[in-house]
């Protein structure tokens, strides 16, 4: 038997503006109530569909920066002139208890959490192409064409930052993404280096002994080869 780390995971996903991450994180919150989205702080202004608390939280400029002097965020960037920012708060405790946290964060949030947080999950959600992301933002109605030209020019320097990613997932069909981000996730899960201990039942021991020839064989600690390495 094989008892894995009960540390959650720490999953930070990243698209361009209009990628779709939102739509694909919130279908992972509905699969597993295990997973805790840890919502981010914003100075940008509230969209016709957010929903302050769970799209984001919502602060002015001025108190997303006196934020900043309290050492509030764990990370913050500025992206197309507005402040977004990954709070501390409950991260380590989530991880703790077993729980996976998702991080929806920029690319540049990404990079910030990457330096702190090397071993965490990092994947990317790639729209199928740059003309049906210009669509998705143009359907959006909520950006002057300014606004939307400047997400636009800045998602195309944002797709070239895919290789410092672990995973990339091309969102074409909401429910196919998800299924390669749940694939993907369970990977981690098997990953030897989330193993805390392997050992034998009851069951498994009388079959191993029935097995075993009948000569001396070397005294090896399986748990104990696994730990070294």
């Amino acid at each position: 038997m094989i008892k894995t780390k009960k540390q959650g995971l720490l999953i930070v996903i990243s698209s361009p503006s209009g990628g779709g991450k939102g739509s694909v994180i919130k279908e992972l919150l509905k699969r597993d109530p295990n997973r805790w989205l840890s919502v981010s702080t914003t100075s940008r202004k509230i969209r016709e569909n957010d929903i302050p608390g769970v799209t984001y939280n919502f602060v002015t400029k001025e108190e997303f920066e006196q934020k900043i002097e309290e050492g509030y965020f764990l990370e913050y960037t500025n992206y197309v002139g507005n402040y977004y920012g990954t709070p501390k708060e409950f991260i380590a405790d989530k991880l703790e208890e077993g729980r996976d946290v998702i991080l929806e964060i920029e690319i540049e949030g990404a990079s910030n959490i990457k330096k702190l947080i090397p071993e965490a999950l990092f994947i990317f959600i790639m729209p199928p192409s740059l003309k049906i992301l210009k669509e998705r933002l143009e359907k959006r109605g909520t950006d002057s064409k300014e606004k939307i030209l400047e997400r636009f020019q800045t998602a195309y320097k944002e797709i070239n930052e895919v290789s410092k990613y672990n995973y990339v997932v091309v969102n074409d069909d909401l429910n196919l993404a998800v299924d390669k981000v749940e694939a993907i996730l369970m990977a981690e899960r098997l990953r030897v280096d989330r193993i805390e201990e392997v050992f034998l039942d009851t069951v498994e021991e009388d079959i191993h002994e029935e097995l075993l020839p009948d000569k001396e064989l070397p005294n090896i600690d399986i748990k104990d080869k696994i730990k070294e390495q």
